[in-house]
């Protein structure tokens, strides 16, 4: 029994090395990333409440920018994988410039949106009861902060396109070398303009947006350069921009598999927002609070969420192969490996939650609700890790609707409805009612397990 538990639950040492190899630059990159996020964090944190507020909601909003691009670009990646490993590289073509496409609409949408209606946004989590804080000042910052990211947004979507397809065909290298130099160009900035440093003024939280404004074009330009000048070996960008034309009934097909993803990642941000207001009514300590710890859990969560992007090449390629019996065998052991080492790595998080919200210049509520909200997401960590790595494996078979309803549809119809419900209904505090939200993910983990299992996300789409 153990050796049947063994052969179908854990790899040899090449399949770790072929896995890790695809997962361990993603974990750097988003490691470097997350733990730079967090010295930002802290660095704006000096400031103050009002600031860390202004700037976490913000964020928060941006959030939902992100996820749309990473949904909308994600959605026609499950085709780039699989034309990878059916060696098709006008294919990856097609897919590349539908991403150009797509992205420029998102982008131009959203910046629109955030000029017509930033400050009612912002407002949202701004309430008369909200106690621990100026919220005019709060607005304010964040206003000033909104103004200057919006600059951020072309790089963000240029280099998401490159990146993207990089990845889906196996190239996850460049990426992380880029984002690390990235990360560490913004944090060199906020340290100078944050705080003012080499004889330049002390920007605050505008010093925090340029920077970041600056490292994102950084990172740009590094991925389109290496990309033009690796033509010869990533023989798929050749010839890239000879058109921008898409077949229509590539687009129709693209669209009709995408557009659930980009919807759900749309969605989904937007539930995350709504739940983030939904605790913001407990007072502007929970919105500190709340920001403080998922910073922190972000750091601890790379390894499950590489997992997902792992799935999303390796097993798309396989897929795309049509190697459906390598697929079975490879997804079944990096999801197990994904829930084992968030076992170990949520253990260390809820013995370490108390530490990091000490690190923040900010009161003892937001200190202590941020340490609540990381004991729960510490516990919440396997189950997370099980969602994310079953979400990515059903979509790398294109079975993009139920994804849909896996899990912006859950999202949407459960969780935000029991968060505004435990908030307005009951005296229960903003950690437990975190909890009991998480708790409703469990039936979400029965459905992935029963979807997984019936091998319906099974499909070579690029030849169907």
């Amino acid at each position: 029994m153990l050796a049947s538990f063994k052969k179908k639950y854990i790899g040899d040492s090449a399949f770790y090395k072929m896995l890790l190899g695809i997962a361990f630059p993603i974990m750097i990159q988003n490691g470097m990333s997350n733990f730079v996020n967090l010295l930002d964090n802290i660095m704006v944190g000096q400031l103050g409440t009002e600031q860390m507020s202004g700037v976490a909601i913000v964020n928060q909003l941006n959030f939902v920018y992100y996820l749309l691009i990473f949904g909308g670009l994600s959605g026609v990646g499950i085709f780039t994988a699989q034309y990878f490993g059916n060696k098709d590289d006008e294919g990856i073509r097609h897919t590349f410039r539908y991403k150009l496409w797509l992205g420029f609409i998102v982008t131009v949408a959203a910046i629109l949106i955030f000029l017509w209606k930033g400050d009612t946004l912002i407002g949202l989590y701004l309430n008369s009861s909200t106690e621990g804080g100026d919220l005019e000042a709060t607005l304010n910052y964040g206003l000033s902060y909104l103004g200057i990211i919006l600059f951020m947004m072309p790089a963000v979507y240029l280099t998401q396109v490159y990146c993207s397809t990089l990845r889906e065909c196996g190239e996850t290298r460049v990426p992380m070398i880029a984002g690390v130099v990235s990360v560490l160009t913004n944090f060199v900035l906020n340290i100078i303009l944050i705080f003012g440093k080499l004889g330049l003024p002390a920007m605050g939280v505008r010093g925090a947006a340029l920077a970041t404004v600056i490292a994102r074009y950084v990172e740009m330009i590094i991925v389109i350069s290496w990309s033009i000048k690796h033509i010869d070996t990533h023989t798929y960008f050749r010839g890239m921009y000879t058109t921008i034309k898409i077949p229509l009934a590539l687009v129709r097909k693209y669209f009709i598999t995408g557009a659930p993803i980009l919807i759900n990642e749309g969605l989904w941000s937007i539930g995350i927002a709504m739940l983030t207001q939904a605790y913001s009514l407990r007072g502007l300590n929970v919105i500190a609070g709340q920001n403080i710890a998922n910073t922190i859990n972000n750091i601890f969560n790379i390894v499950f969420i590489a997992m997902g992007d792992a799935v999303a090449i390796i097993i798309g390629q396989h897929l795309g192969a049509g190697d459906m019996k390598k697929a079975k065998d490879e997804d079944t052991k990096i999801i197990a490996f994904a829930m084992f080492t968030s076992i170990i790595i949520g253990s260390i998080l809820f013995a370490t939650s108390g530490l990091f919200p000490k690190l923040y210049n900010t009161n003892d509520l937001a200190r202590l609700v941020a340490t609540h909200f990381l004991m729960v997401q510490s516990v919440a960590m396997t189950k997370d890790s099980f969602l994310h790595t079953s979400y990515f494996t059903i979509r790398a078979g294109g079975k993009t609707i139920i994804t849909f309803l896996f899990d912006s549809g859950f999202m949407i119809l459960v969780s935000v409805p029991l968060a505004y419900a435990l908030v307005k209904l009951t005296t229960l505090g903003p950690a437990t009612i975190f909890a009991l939200v998480h708790c409703a993910d469990l039936i979400k983990c029965v459905i992935g397990f029963i979807l997984i299992k019936k091998g319906v996300w099974l499909r070579n789409i690029v030849r169907e």
